[in-house]
């Protein structure tokens, strides 16, 4: 049974180290909204978000009063609109988008996840749609956050669908061009995508979910960073145990949030995810982490070990402290959001071939990431490819959230702000794998799927 007391010892990693509960996300099943008629269906889904969502805010705000606990963010995620929209005749779903951004800003959330699509084995004429509607859809909305799962361990590799989001995050970037491509920052493209994920811009609310249910996402490297500051020159051993505990103390403070808000709001309790979701503050980083166990700078040779090691630790930390532990519980390495990254990409340590290494052992992806403005979409689509390989062969989920700077080259920086920070625009290969998207068709899936 948690209480007031397990809140307690986490006070100066509170006041000191940067811990939050990062998002408190509801997730609402909307297939009960699907209509023929497009208007019909986003005035539904606008009365069922604001109906289930209506206390969300207030509660969370209350619990983070009460217990003292900063709640950075509170969110709702949604059905993947490709399956509620698929009885509506209409070809563009962009007025669900907007009744969902609608929504997002009745309720006072900071993001809503879900104008999303599965597609790792093929598409559905609604699957295409939803993938068309997309630049459109996040150049005129603000708080609407879109995701697309391209393949997994069990389907392979669709690189049709590979291809056209190459083609989707090339058009969103231009018509954002004008917001620094911020509509690409909202866009990521998914290998294995979780049903479950509290955090944006990938959330969405699985068919296997509940109809309503509350995920927490916890986030705390500066209170990691804090504890290895105390094993200085210890074995890898220490290390890992170190980061174990400091993992359990975060996750418990996690699962008292979920259950109270949970409580407090009549939904179920879903997970919490643990991840360690870093921001532009300092000593809020998982590069510092890495660079903590020994590194000179983050990318140099030995950090895909160090965070290999980082987390696996979490992930083990966190099991410990509850028993539903879920989403993506990791680490994050998103090169805008995180102060060390930023720098380690500015001094030349960091660059796109590293992070994909990274991105074997880390608990997404190659996550905000900015390349320059004339970087061709089949370049994007072999980018998200190779992601997509990672993730499948690896059983894990993978992603890929990166904005094309339009008019901007090497040196330059898109500027965010917030949690998103800054982004240096970093160098991509510049021979074509043009030959290679455009065969088409799909990579089969790797021997390990046959489980059954």
């Amino acid at each position: 049974m948690l209480n007031h007391a397990d809140i307690l010892s986490t006070l100066d990693m509170i006041d000191h180290q940067h811990l939050d509960i990062r998002t408190v996300t509801m997730g609402i099943s909307l297939l009960d909204c699907a209509d023929s008629d497009i208007d019909r269906c986003a005035e539904k889904i606008y009365t069922k978000i604001t109906t289930k969502a209506a206390k969300l805010v207030e509660t969370a705000e209350a619990i983070e009063t009460e217990f003292g606990i900063p709640i950075v963010n509170k969110r709702i995620s949604v059905t993947p609109i490709s399956l509620v929209a698929a009885a509506c005749a209409a070809v563009d779903y962009t007025p669900i988008a907007k009744a969902l951004d609608r929504a997002a800003k009745t309720c006072g959330v900071n993001f809503i996840g879900g104008f999303s699509a599965l597609v790792q084995k093929g598409f559905t004429e609604s699957d295409r749609k939803l993938i068309k509607s997309i630049p459109a859809a996040l150049a005129t909305t603000d708080f609407l956050c879109s995701s697309v799962n391209v393949a997994s361990t069990k389907a392979g590799i669709n690189m049709d669908a590979v291809k056209l989001m190459g083609q989707i995050i090339r058009e969103t970037a231009e018509i954002t061009k004008d917001n620094d491509g911020m509509g690409c920052a909202k866009l990521v493209v998914f290998a294995n995508a979780v049903e479950d994920n509290p955090f944006m811009a990938g959330a969405f609310h699985g068919v296997g979910e509940p109809e309503c249910v509350i995920n927490v996402g916890v986030s705390g490297p500066g209170v990691v960073y804090h504890a290895l500051q105390d094993c200085k020159g210890a074995p890898f051993d220490v290390v890992a145990a170190t980061i174990k505990k400091t993992a359990f103390k975060i996750t418990r403070m996690g699962q008292l949030v979920a259950q109270e808000a949970s409580k407090r709001l009549g939904v179920p309790f879903g997970i919490v995810d643990l991840s360690l979701a870093p921001t532009p503050a300092k000593g809020d980083s998982v590069a510092r982490i890495l660079e903590e166990m020994g590194l000179e700078v983050c990318g140099t040779h030995g950090t895909t070990a160090a965070l290999a090691l980082l987390n696996d630790a979490v992930k083990k930390g966190g099991v410990m402290a509850s028993n539903h532990v879920g989403g993506l519980s990791g680490a994050f390495i998103p090169v805008s959001e995180d102060e060390g990254m930023i720098e380690a990409a500015k001094s030349g340590a960091l660059h796109l071939d590293k992070l994909e290494a990274m991105t074997c052992v880390c608990s997404v992806g190659l996550d905000m990431i900015a390349v320059p403005g004339d970087t061709p979409a089949e370049t994007l689509s072999a980018i998200i490819a190779d992601e997509a390989a990672i993730g499948m062969i690896n059983q894990k989920t993978t992603a890929v959230r990166i904005i094309p700077a339009i008019g901007k080259k090497i040196g330059d920086s898109l500027e965010f702000g917030g949690l998103l920070g800054s982004a240096p625009i970093m160098p991509v290969h510049r021979f074509s794998s043009k030959a290679f998207i455009d065969r088409g068709g799909r990579i089969p899936a790797p021997l390990n799927s046959l489980k059954n």
